[in-house]
């Protein structure tokens, strides 16, 4: 899905294996059958040109990490966000920016 939301339009399964190449050992069979699999679950369109499909994301990237950090956070934490922020910095420290932008993000939510 990276690939297809930084293209600037659609791509084919040969250019998505090459944007891959260097990131992914992927045969082209692999790639084909995921986005068979992502077309199937309606998270990119393919239209046929030719011999071949090209594959555009109806998945707009902001939705899907949003959906992603809502599943994590009820699945983890029963929805709450404190613990989940806890469980991390017990983890690793935060860096200055890192407790900066938290600050701010706590002070963006006060009435």
């Amino acid at each position: 899905m990276e690939v297809l939301w930084a293209a600037a339009g659609p791509l084919c399964t040969e250019d998505v294996a090459a944007a891959l190449q260097g990131r992914q050992d992927w045969q082209l069979a692999t790639i084909k059958t995921l986005l068979n699999r992502l077309l199937n679950k309606g998270a990119v369109t393919a239209e046929k040109d030719g011999r071949r499909y090209l594959y555009t994301p109806l998945l707009k990237r902001e939705d899907w990490v949003g959906e992603q950090a809502t599943g994590l956070l009820d699945r983890l934490f029963g929805g709450s966000l404190a613990p989940l922020v806890a469980q991390f910095s017990s983890q690793r420290k935060l860096k200055p920016e890192e407790l900066a932008a938290l600050k701010q993000l706590l002070k963006d939510q006060e009435p």
